[in-house]
């Protein structure tokens, strides 16, 4: 054996004994102890349940707005817990915030009671102020918790001024920062104190004048008495005064076997992809299986080392994920099959196959993370849990496809597996005319959006609504039951629920157990007087209720407040902004950017049109599931811009301009279809096994990717030709022509 085949070997042992003890390292972590360890995930409150706490407003007189303003406050506080956080208006004196606490965790759940307590005032005030709030005199705050945007604890062991590594920083509203500049510079070597319900929390001292709209609480003798800290700041000043009128532990929402059968999904749809991949695609198929392990171990490591709440909807999108963790394979290995059929190596077809593909998987991966960005930054609750676990799928997607595959790949090659038959090729033998049906697509396009808006129409003008929205966007009715014996969550989602739903009428049901009790509490949209007496009449008749019990009903309003609407909407509108100045930015070209993003309007409207005509809920995981579409259909388009562009740079102006489009559509063909059957295999295992809220997810994300196919393949590429494109060489579009007829001098015709 040769020096060199061996030290290839030899690298080829380590790197896999790596990749070996990653796995193993991210799936029992410390014996499911230590810190990253998948067993430590935090769960929300569909899969293991948390912590329901009810306020009522004290004063006489209060505005909506002044709700509105209340539950905010409430709702930023909550998220210091957990992004999937709820918070919503209960009858016309109540707000209810539900936090998730996890599995097992009666510990956890009494911390929070204990820790969230009673929404308190914050004030800062400086000694002399302070001296006069002591003595029960008049005294003037510095700021209040309105002057607070943010408070996060934090480690910084290099900052060697500090006592302890500990502290807590802060950033302040615009106001907040001229009011926190004015009082620094005038309390330099003095103390302001940090006041929370009329106790001290804190008393730090200025040492400089502090500019710039943040600051830092430093020294602080722990991380946990920063975090307490932060919290106590987090809340700010409510506009109103609350007491807390009661609070419980809730079960989860979701049974077990609700559960077990969306993993049972999960496990089919793996497997069915994986062999998908393997037929197709053969030795890269199998390194792609692998790839996926490795992929999917990696998404749900990070998500326990960043402690990120798991709920239903996000196993989900990590399914989903999955799906669309396969289109870099794929790209890459049409690639290499290209490479082998034009007579190069193995060897230099990898090689090569990489090399080529890596622009156009990191353009398209960077769109959809800026979406991921963008509604991380702007939006709230579940949307901005989505938002994080679709940007660590979306990095951890890059480096499987770029960097383990690579690696996989060039193993097995070291190890014997350069047989090209492993690999396969591809030969395309023959260009399909495309842009010749553009027409066709633009108006079959046109007549789906078209009924869309008319469906719309018809169902508003019904009384209907445009769309069917979810109970997080409109509320509705709570009815809660203490029935006389403790029933499961399966026994109420498989027997109770169904009857509510033929009783009152109604589609949408959400339940909330409360744990070690016989109480439960029904969601609904709202209901009139008779459907609430049939509903009861139904449910006691065959579930009696604890003697000397009665059924309450109150009306809710959605936990989707109009702020964090405006922020949704806001969010998808910068993302696409983002999306098309970086594209234009990539590809020089302003028609490539416009074009995508009119076909991303195309996917968006067609979606709207499905939720129209389906009449599936438009819940939280809309603006989720909006995402995933645009960041899904970019990348597809991305593609065959790619190639368009590759193709460009040794066009001239005799290139046949028409001819090149329609050649680049055909050479990523094969990955545009393969990456769809890939996405649909995941969300149809979902559809057909997973529970109601996975359905809803699911079902228009099947509508959107088909869409998106649709639109990457026939849409995006006819705009750029239509806008401009065709100038860049000669259009050969001239229909075959009739043979000419033979004209003799006579004039007679043959």
């Amino acid at each position: 054996m040769k020096y060199g085949i061996g030290k290839k070997i030899c690298y080829s042992v380590i790197v896999l004994v790596l990749l070996v003890g990653l796995i193993l390292t991210a799936i029992f972590g410390m014996n499911g102890k230590g810190y990253g360890s998948v067993e430590d995930i935090s769960l929300g409150l569909d899969l293991a349940g948390g912590v329901s706490i009810t306020y009522e407003i004290q004063d006489e007189q209060f505005s909506s707005q002044d709700v509105e303003d209340t539950i905010y406050k409430l709702q930023q506080r909550a998220e210091g817990y957990s992004t999937e956080s709820n918070v919503y208006r209960e009858g016309d004196n109540r707000i209810t915030v539900e936090i998730p606490t996890g599995e097992n965790s009666q510990d956890d759940a009494n911390e929070i009671l204990e820790a969230l307590g009673t929404p308190g005032s914050l004030e800062f005030l400086d000694s002399t102020n302070y001296s006069l709030w002591s003595q029960g005199s008049e005294y003037e705050t510095l700021l209040t918790g309105n002057d607070v945007e943010q408070a996060q604890a934090y480690t910084d062991s290099s900052d060697t001024t500090a006592k302890t590594p500990y502290g807590v920083q802060l950033t302040f509203t615009d106001e907040g920062a001229e009011k926190f500049y004015t009082a620094t510079s005038n309390n330099i070597g003095n103390i302001i104190y940090i006041l929370f319900d009329g106790k001290i929390v804190s008393a730090p001292s200025v040492s400089s004048a502090i500019s710039g709209g943040t600051a830092v609480i430093n020294g602080i003798e722990s991380y946990e008495s920063a975090e307490t800290l932060a919290t106590y700041i987090r809340v700010g000043s409510v506009p109103v005064t609350l007491s807390e009128v009661s609070s419980s532990i809730v079960s989860p929402q979701l049974g077990a076997s609700a559960i077990k059968t969306s993993l049972f999904a999960a496990i089919v749809g793996l497997v069915l992809l994986c062999v998908f991949m393997i037929v197709i695609y053969r030795l890269p198929g199998v390194v792609a299986a692998l790839t996926l392990s490795i992929y999917t171990t990696l998404v749900l490591f990070l998500l326990s080392v960043y402690d990120l709440t798991l709920t239903l909807p996000g196993i989900a999108g990590i399914i989903l994920g999955i799906g669309m963790a396969v289109d870099g394979n794929v790209i890459i290995y049409t690639r290499i099959r290209e490479e082998i059929a034009a007579g190069k190596s193995v060897e230099n077809s990898i090689l090569s196959g990489y090399s080529k593909a890596a622009s156009a998987i990191i353009d398209g991966n960077v769109t959809t993370l800026i979406a991921g960005v963008v509604l991380y930054i702007f939006g709230t609750g579940s949307v901005k849990g989505f938002a994080t676990t679709l940007i660590i799928s979306n990095i951890v997607s890059v480096f499987t496809s770029l960097v383990i595959t690579r690696i996989i790949m060039k193993l097995l090659y070291n190890f014997g597996c350069k047989s090209p038959v492993l690999y396969g090729k591809t030969v395309h033998k023959k260009t399909i005319n495309f842009l010749g049906f553009r027409i066709k697509a633009f108006i079959i396009a046109a007549v789906v959006i078209v009924a869309g808006f008319v469906c719309m129409g018809v169902r508003s003008g019904m009384g209907d609504g445009a769309f069917n929205y979810s109970l997080e966007f409109v509320g509705g009715t709570t009815t809660t039951f203490e029935f006389a014996q403790e029933y499961s969550t399966e026994q109420i989602e498989s027997d109770i629920i169904p009857l509510i739903k033929e009783s009152a009428g109604v589609m949408e049901v959400q339940q909330q157990k409360t744990q070690d009790s016989s109480a439960v509490a029904f969601k609904t949209p709202a209901l009139t007087q008779e459907q609430r007496e049939a509903m009861e009449d139904a449910v006691v008749a065959k579930y009696p209720i604890k003697d000397g019990s009665t059924v309450e009903s109150t009306s809710i309003t959605g936990s989707v407040s109009s702020t964090m609407r405006k922020n949704a909407l806001l969010s998808v509108l910068l993302a696409t902004v983002f999306m098309l100045v970086y594209i234009f930015i990539r590809f020089k070209d302003f028609k490539f950017a416009a074009a995508a993003v009119l076909a991303l309007v195309h996917d968006v409207l067609v979606v709207l049109a499905f939720y129209a005509f389906s009449r599936i809920t438009v819940g939280t995981t809309f603006i989720a599931c909006m995402l995933t579409i645009i960041g899904y259909s970019i990348n597809g388009t991305i593609i065959i811009f790619d190639r368009i562009r590759e193709q460009l740079k040794t066009a001239n102006s005799k290139t046949d301009i028409t001819e090149l489009v329609n050649s680049s559509i055909t050479y990523t063909f094969t990955r545009t279809v393969n990456t769809t059957i890939t996405t649909l295999i995941m969300l149809v295992c979902l559809a057909i096994f997973g529970v109601a809220s996975v359905k809803q997810f699911s079902l228009p994300l099947i509508a959107g990717i088909i869409a998106g196919t649709y639109s990457s393949v026939l849409i995006t590429s006819a705009l750029w030709y239509l806008m401009g494109g065709k100038k860049r060489g000669i259009v050969n579009e001239v229909k075959k022509a009739a043979p000419k007829k033979a004209v003799y001098e006579d004039g007679a015709q043959v």
